[in-house]
């Protein structure tokens, strides 16, 4: 057996509401890895929404979908080799690996079950030890010259790779030869999100994103972004408890949604947003339902404030809109994904963020739910780089 200490999620209580969960520091004893798995050391994680919603056990309690009475989550980040695995192609001891998070995917290679999420029987990188699959471990790039902290959130880049290139070939369907520049791809805020706009950009878009931080204004109006400052949209986005909250709301939200579409037509020449990148859902649905321009695509990868949308077919056909729906990206195209942002320098810029120690994993847990981390890949230390 390995001992690790390790960050838990325990199952909730059977009969009750579901509780939101806190994470506990324990001393487990994991399984020896199998034949195929070799022993790595998580190194630097990256906090992800599905950590979130796995603390909230919302939409589900994970712990109790997969099984088992406790979980180590973590699917976004570094680790070492230890020992590569026996009998099964693996990268050499010392070697520093993105993991790889395919818990269980289809036949063409999509991921269907997420490791260190709920996959059964996986381990995530809040442990200090952990048997991966050797097939699950991506090496670095030899030589690059980005330092390893820049490669720790690249599965959000992996994610927005995806999700974009489909939405992208989605458009051009319906839209030809057109120019790309006279046409807005607006984002609401966020890693992938962010990560996708500047692949837009270097597709010759117009592109805009919201930000609520004057670093995050400033950071993207640095990478060519148009930053739309949701500070100036105060009542954009709400959720009302009950249809008298709704009315008694409703003004301000016509105000702000009103200011909000005539930035939105300023940005566009009129248009609307020719692909919008809605990975928040919920409270944002309405606006960016009517954010939407002809031929428009909603295209989403995830679902961080509701998952349940109501749409009006009658609307959405006549429109020619198209909605986009993607999980991850497809196994196969990792390495080409990680060759094409070591070639372009496509990849995250933390080198002005703060990193969490292992200690100060609650801490980071808490400010993310809370809205309180202004870094677009938060990311957290287990073992030394």
């Amino acid at each position: 057996m390995i001992s690790t200490d390790a960050w838990v999620l325990r199952a909730g209580p059977v009969g009750t509401a579901q509780q939101e969960a806190t994470l506990t520091r324990e001393t487990l004893s994991l399984r020896e890895p199998a034949d195929h798995e070799a022993l790595v050391e998580p190194l630097t994680g990256s906090w992800e929404a599905n950590m979130d919603h796995a603390l909230a056990r919302s939409p589900v309690d994970i712990c109790r979908q997969r099984g088992e009475p406790a979980v180590i989550i973590g699917n976004s980040g570094l680790v070492r080799v230890l020992r590569p695995a026996r009998s099964a192609p693996s990268p050499p001891q010392g070697t520093v690996c993105m993991l790889l998070p395919f818990g269980v995917r289809d036949p063409h290679g999509y991921v269907v079950r997420v490791h260190g999420y709920d996959a059964p029987g996986s381990y995530g990188l809040l442990a200090r030890r952990i048997p991966l699959s050797a097939e699950l471990l991506l090496p670095l790039p030899t030589d690059t010259p980005f330092p390893p902290e820049r490669w720790a959130p690249a599965l959000r880049y992996f994610t927005a790779w995806d999700n974009w290139h489909v939405a992208h070939r989605c458009w051009r369907a319906q839209m030809g030869d057109d120019d790309p520049a006279g046409h807005l791809v607006f984002g609401w805020g966020g890693g992938v999100a962010l990560a996708a706009l500047e692949l837009a950009r270097r597709a010759g878009f117009r592109t805009a994103m919201t930000a609520g931080t004057d670093a995050r204004v400033a950071l993207l109006r640095a990478r060519g972004i148009s930053p739309v400052d949701r500070r100036d949209y105060p009542h954009l986005a709400y959720h009302a408890a009950s249809d008298r909250d709704r009315d008694r709301d409703r003004d301000g939200q016509r105000e702000s949604e009103h200011a909000f579409l005539e930035k939105i037509a300023q940005l566009s020449d009129g248009r609307g947003v020719s692909i919008l990148l809605d990975n928040i859902g919920g409270p944002l649905h309405e606006v960016t339902m009517r954010a939407l321009a002809r031929q428009g695509v909603i295209t989403t990868c995830g679902w961080k404030a509701g998952m349940n949308l109501p749409v009006v077919r009658a609307t959405e056909c006549q429109s020619r809109h198209l909605h986009v729906h993607t999980h991850g990206w497809r196994f196969e195209e990792s390495p080409a994904i990680r060759d094409y942002q070591e070639r372009t320098g496509w990849i995250a810029d933390v080198a002005h963020q703060h990193t969490h120690d292992f200690d100060d994993v609650p801490q980071l847990a808490r400010e993310y739910a809370q809205g309180r981390v202004d870094d677009y890949y938060p990311l957290y230390q287990v073992n030394p780089l």
